[in-house]
């Protein structure tokens, strides 16, 4: 064991700088965050191994359920692996995508003080604020050289950095709730987190035509005004204030007003008619077709990767026509995703793993619960009409964020390795 020493210091110097640099990945293109999340999982793994060899663990494990039950769901992918319909290099692949979920569990790992969760944190609110300032230079005519969105040509994607406007409606959306409840962890910048805040939300619903991004945004308003409330007052608010915003916006935005008349005329056409060769009606189909491959496998799923040969066969001769020729797809709607591959008690997995994160953030200071609360409750919004948490950028996005957050909380709380492991000592006992 000769080689620990320097490993050590090795390792010793680059961690916090390779945490800063997944934190910073999520708002750059995704070479970047494939690059960061390649270098996460083979430097966290060896040090955990490093922690475990020199019996240093802190036991942060055991202080958050939810990670837990991430590693259980993705014990339970992996064992589909051996009845999964996909084929062979199908099911490996959609493994990995779910393994994304493993970042959370690293970065809560590898940040080990609330001074580096800060630091952490911090890079990932620098970068999201480039990102946004990216986007609101597009839309007032600055040329921007890292902008490389694939579908630049296209009107609704001419204020879109990287990636979709899908993506980066929920994205900002999301990260307006970590900058305005977080606004005071760094006092000095708290106007500066504010309005960053409030043009991250101004771009979703102004500049955007992400449907869900509206969605997301709403309940972001929705969450932050209710905790301003007081408690008598909360639900009326979380009921009032996005019905009046949403109003507002439609009235005030004609392309969103579109976008809401576009999906009920959409919605209308696939009932009618069956046409699923429109956004809302492709998604609907998908969600009957998911439906009915889980009545065919309630209890074991069609397995890891198995969704579009499942979908495919139900749907028939016109399943190419109507899902395209990819073998490794999804249903746009990540419920339906873990239900069609593990079953039922896969759809249920993924509510059980949204509830304990929310259940560990509610043992967080104030500004980090609200903030972890609010990323969940996007993220399990999102995953209502998309596959969020297994598609990349944004998948990605969601689990660097909640693993920042839950890393800070956890820190603030047990200030260090000796409190983590009193603590479990008194739990087992």
């Amino acid at each position: 064991m000769s080689f620990i020493p320097p490993l050590g210091r090795l390792v010793t110097r680059i961690r916090l700088p390779l945490i800063c640099f997944s934190a910073v990945s999520v708002s750059l293109p995704m070479a970047w965050i494939s690059l960061a999340k390649l270098m996460l999982f083979l430097f966290g793994l060896t040090f955990l191994v490093m922690q475990l060899v020199s019996q240093r663990d802190d036991k942060a494990l055991f202080q958050l359920r939810s990670l837990w039950i991430i590693l259980f769901a993705l014990l339970a992918f992996s064992l589909s692996l051996t009845w999964s319909i996909a084929a062979d290099d199908v099911a490996p692949m959609s493994l990995v995508k779910h393994g994304k979920l493993l970042e959370i569990g690293l970065l809560v790992c590898l940040i080990r003080s609330e001074t580096e969760a800060r630091t952490a944190i911090a890079a990932f609110l620098v970068a999201q604020a480039v990102f946004l300032a990216s986007s609101w230079a597009m839309a007032v005519g600055i040329p921007i050289p890292w902008a490389s969105s694939a579908w630049a040509t296209i009107p609704q994607f001419r204020y879109v950095v990287y990636s979709t406007y899908l993506d980066q409606s929920i994205i900002f959306a999301t990260s307006s709730a970590i900058f305005w409840h977080l606004r005071g962890t760094w006092s000095k910048f708290k106007g500066l987190a504010v309005c960053t805040s409030v043009l991250a939300l101004a771009n979703v619903l102004l500049l955007l035509e992400g449907r869900t991004g509206y969605v997301v945004a709403l309940a972001m308003i929705a969450l932050a005004v209710m905790w301003t409330m007081p408690s008598r007052f909360r639900l009326a608010a979380a009921v009032l204030v996005p019905a009046i915003v949403m109003a507002a916006a439609i009235g005030g935005s004609s392309k969103m007003s579109q976008r809401w008349s576009d999906m009920m005329a959409e919605s209308q056409n696939y009932s009618a008619q069956g046409t699923s060769n429109s956004s809302s009606g492709f998604r609907l189909n998908a969600w009957r077709r998911s439906l009915q491959a889980i009545a065919q496998e309630p209890i074991t799923g069609h397995g890891v990767g198995g969704w579009t040969a499942a979908v495919k066969h139900i749907e028939g001769a016109s399943a190419n026509q109507v899902f395209g020729e990819n073998v490794a797809s999804n249903p746009h709607q990540e419920y339906l995703l873990w239900g069609v591959e593990l079953g039922a008690g896969g759809l249920l997995l993924l509510l059980i793993l949204f509830s304990s994160l929310v259940r560990d953030a509610l043992q967080f200071t104030q500004p980090v619960m609200r903030a972890t609360v609010s990323v969940v409750a996007a993220a399990a919004i999102a995953c209502l009409f998309n596959s969020s948490l297994y598609d990349a950028l944004v998948g990605d996005f969601f689990c660097v964020a909640l693993g920042l957050l839950m890393a800070m909380g956890l820190r603030s709380k047990f200030t260090d390795v000796t409190t983590i492991q009193n603590m479990h000592l008194k739990a087992i006992q």
